[in-house]
């Protein structure tokens, strides 16, 4: 394949992984809306969960690393995806501490979600 296929998989990966992480963080208050969505949802948060305490690499990662160097790329020079949507998956300076900061405020953002779920249910 050339090497701008492999560049345009390897930001489809990355646009995958963002929407998955916007979806393990907000996904709760889907439920909200459409009845079963927890249940796409509670494995979605569970993984995130696990990653940001673990310290794991997502496999998203590794695979969008190695489509990056099938398309003869180094880094992330350059491109839209590259310069806003990479920094968000991919901050400077993350740490076991900050990771497990990420997890307790993934952790309370979805307890909210859900307690309001629950809350709105209960009131039928």
């Amino acid at each position: 394949m050339p090497p701008a296929t492999w560049r345009i998989l390897a930001d489809a990966i990355v646009l995958v992984h963002l929407a998955f992480v916007v979806f393990v963080v907000a996904g709760g208050f889907l439920a909200w809306r459409w009845r079963f969505a927890w249940i796409a949802h509670l494995p979605a948060l569970t993984w995130g969960l696990w990653i940001e305490l673990s310290g794991a690499i997502c496999p998203l990662t590794p695979l969008e690393n190695r489509l990056r160097e099938l398309a003869g790329e180094a880094g992330y020079p350059g491109g839209f995806v590259e310069h806003y949507v990479l920094p968000v998956l991919y901050p400077h300076g993350l740490t076991v501490h900050i990771q497990r900061l990420l997890a307790a405020a993934l952790a309370a953002v979805n307890v909210i979600a859900y307690g309001g779920l629950l809350a709105r249910r209960g009131r039928r």
